[in-house]
């Protein structure tokens, strides 16, 4: 028996942590954190050490599969499948035109990140914009706010030298990819609290990160954006801004500074249900401490008025000053990515929105991309422009999409579905072909797609000089007929006489750090992966063969500093945007208490969990100790009233949906409210064996009736649900 022991990346979460997998007769078998990679310290989590179990799933796809008859799917050679695919798109685009033929992009490419470029460049190639991704209904904010506000060329002071940070409904220590380092964000908050830091976090549940917090508000959920509001009220009220930084590079500051005024503590207090005294030493920690910055995540993003929220969030950090400054070290230096020089200076604010409608919604292209929000209703609505083809890269759309229901709806009535996945999903019972992929620990990889996190968040990605490669560790499995997203792509390409341009875009908007490369393609042969690696990596700051050398990891000795603002440069940060501001107000006129409906008295709230990713997961032994649902965690004090106990079966009723769950206890949250982990269910047009597997589905308590008006993203967080139990419910 043949073992040995090879180090790798996890490409589970966007933290991609070094690993070392044991191999056994070409299998893996036990996957640990590598005690050898730098800046990791051996770190982990539970769902990176349960690679092996993923790879060596039972119920993993092997083989292409086809529709048949009904509900039942046949195997079908991937080859065969590809010129199925390619002749059924070039009909409906012939007769439907490039808008008929879209493309949904999940969280999968976070483990096939050379699928995603392929998939854009085949798009650009039959001239079809219709690209939705995951990024317009998880935390398109991100991208709004950004284009309202500006944002800075060097980027925000680091976590590492701050001495005070704001954590906005996010929990890095079990999401890791937002609010701390993601290289062992447990360790880095506990080293930074004993260095001193001092941490604001604003979260209804005292999560395992606001555990480590100097002052943890616990307000009401879906009052982030007053919550802010009032610190900045606090700020400008007693002068802990920075008022030189501000004048030298942002305008707005009188529109914010009335905007504000009626934010007082008192208000926002009572507003936000939090105690005065703790509102008023959250902002003076924040306002008096040296360096940090206000981070926001899934909380806020998912709640209302998510892109005031964080607009307000970037506003702090520029009334503050918070952003890095001439001379010091580059918060994020470019190893994979092209060298760069960062400036201490501002980006402008760029149009948030297209003219480039949607057909429902009035929705139109934005910042944060297509919006996802209104793609089922694209397929639902007949006429010029619907959509009849769909291609889904790692997403799942039925758990995912807001408004069960309607998105079976939606895919059921596709002309074609084509699913990316390596189980059959929720989503893939629906699709005419399931394409299963290698999983990642069969394919080489790159932390590069880590380094470009910083083009679509204020404080993400390695803020040390930190690159790996990995090789495949492990074969495919015997007989299997697996095909990379890239690749089946790229062969439906090929028979659709395509040429295609490999691009490496570097920026967001018009905030580049330089022009994009673009690279035909050979299409007389299908380029594996290490090339598409290596097109990726073109004039990136070290070489890829440098990386290579190093198989644990390597942390670089680059030493970038952020320069002096270009002379005549007059761009400005913007504190005062006409929308946010109107939006400001229209929260306030609502008064210091939000109205509420006495029939939906909890509020349900998102939640993540440390064994599962997103969707993925939920349905291994190794992590989900038995249960294949989400519970509806409550308060004790709330479950006591309500008569229920742990375990009991509890319907979830809101406004527009019911769902199942069963309930649980966690005196972690505040009374009144409801938190589920996102992701979990079963179709419900199709039912499953397993009645537990249907419960606790979110997207059955959501529809596209109260949304953001820029995004669409709609209310997915902060929802007014009753909570009765199930034998008594209606």
């Amino acid at each position: 028996m043949a073992t040995h022991t090879a180090p790798s990346m996890c490409r589970n979460c966007l933290a991609y942590c070094p690993i070392l997998v044991t191999v056994e007769d070409g299998r893996a078998i036990k996957v640990t954190g590598d005690p050898e990679a730098p800046a990791f310290d051996g770190y982990t989590c539970p769902k990176g050490r349960a690679l092996p179990a993923q790879h060596n799933d039972p119920q993993r796809l092997l083989q292409c599969l086809k529709r048949g008859d009904g509900d039942a799917f046949d195997v079908v050679d991937s080859a065969a499948a590809m010129d199925q695919v390619a002749a059924t798109v070039r009909r409906i685009l012939a007769a439907h035109g490039p808008r008929s033929i879209a493309m949904y992009s999940g969280t999968g490419p976070v483990s096939h990140p050379a699928g995603a470029p392929i998939a854009r460049a085949f798009f650009r190639a039959i001239q079809s914009r219709m690209t939705f991704s995951a990024a317009s209904i998880d935390k398109p904010a991100e991208y709004t706010s950004v284009a309202m506000h500006g944002n800075w060329h060097a980027g925000l002071q680091t976590f590492e030298t701050s001495d005070t940070w704001m954590i906005v409904g996010a929990n890095p220590v079990i999401a890791k990819s937002n609010g701390a380092p993601l290289n062992n964000p447990g360790v880095r908050l506990k080293q930074a609290t004993e260095r001193g830091m001092k941490m604001i976090v604003i979260d209804p549940r005292r999560t395992e990160t606001a555990k480590r917090a100097h002052v943890h508000l616990q307000p009401r959920p879906g009052q982030d954006p007053v919550l802010l509001a009032g610190i900045i009220h606090i700020l400008i009220d007693e002068g802990l801004y920075d008022a030189g930084f501000v004048r030298a590079n942002a305008e707005g500051f009188e529109a914010l500074k009335a905007s504000v005024a009626g934010c007082t503590p008192a208000f926002v207090a009572q507003r936000a249900d939090v105690p005065q005294d703790r509102l008023l030493e959250a902002a003076r920690t924040f306002g008096r401490g040296r360096r940090g910055g206000v981070v926001c995540s899934t909380g806020p993003s998912f709640s209302t008025h998510s892109n005031l929220s964080y607009y307000l969030a970037l506003c702090l950090n520029t009334l503050c000053g918070r952003w890095a400054r001439e001379g010091e070290p580059a918060p994020f230096p470019n190893v994979l990515l092209p060298a760069f020089t960062p400036r201490a200076q501002p980006y402008a604010p760029y149009p948030v929105a297209s003219d480039r409608p949607m057909r429902v919604h009035g929705l139109m292209e934005n910042a944060s991309g297509v919006p996802t929000a209104a793609l089922a209703d694209e397929i639902l609505l007949d006429g010029e422009g619907q959509v009849k083809v769909l291609f889904c890269l790692g997403g799942n759309p039925v758990l995912s999409w807001p408004d069960q229901a309607k998105t079976e709806a939606a895919l059921r009535k596709l002309e074609l579905l084509v699913v990316f996945d390596y189980k059959m999903t929720a989503t893939a019972q629906f699709a005419h072909y399931v394409i299963p992929p290698p999983l990642s620990l069969e394919v080489p990889g790159t932390s590069q797609k880590v380094e470009s996190l910083k083009y679509s968040g204020v404080s993400r990605g390695y803020a040390i000089p930190w690159a790996q490669y990995t090789p495949a560790v492990v074969p495919v499995p015997p007989g299997s007929d697996l095909i990379d997203d890239g690749a089946f792509i790229f062969g439906l390409a090929q028979r659709m006489g395509l040429q295609l341009d490999w691009v490496n875009a570097r920026g967001q908007g018009p905030n580049t750090e330089g022009p994009a490369r673009t690279m035909p393609l050979d299409m007389s042969r299908t380029p594996d992966n290490d090339e598409l690696i290596a097109l990726a990596c073109t004039d990136s700051r070290i070489a890829l063969e440098e990386v290579k050398a190093h198989p644990h990891g390597h942390v670089y000795d680059i030493d970038v500093r952020v320069q002096p603002r270009e002379p005549g440069h007059t761009a400005m940060l913007q504190l005062g945007n006409p929308m946010m501001m109107d939006e400001l107000a229209a929260l306030q006129a609502d008064g210091a208490e939000p109205a509420a409906d006495p029939a939906l008295p909890f509020q349900l709230v998102c939640r993540r969990a440390n064994n599962t990713m997103n969707s993925v997961g939920q349905t291994l032994p190794a992590l989900g100790g038995g249960k294949v649902h989400a519970p509806a965690c409550m308060h004790s004090r709330d479950l006591a009233a309500l008569g229920l106990k742990d375990g009991d079966l509890v319907t979830v009723r809101s406004r527009c949906g019911h769902m199942l769950a069963r309930i649980e206890a966690d005196d972690n949250l505040r009374q009144g409210v409801v938190s589920v982990v996102h992701g979990f269910g079963a179709p419900i047009s199709i039912g499953t064996a397993d009645p537990e597997r249907s419960l606790g589905s979110v997207t059955r308590l959501l529809d596209m009736d109260e949304r953001d008006p820029i995004s669409g993203i709609p209310r997915m967080s902060a929802v007014p649900v009753s909570v009765q139990a199930a034998a008594h419910a209606a």
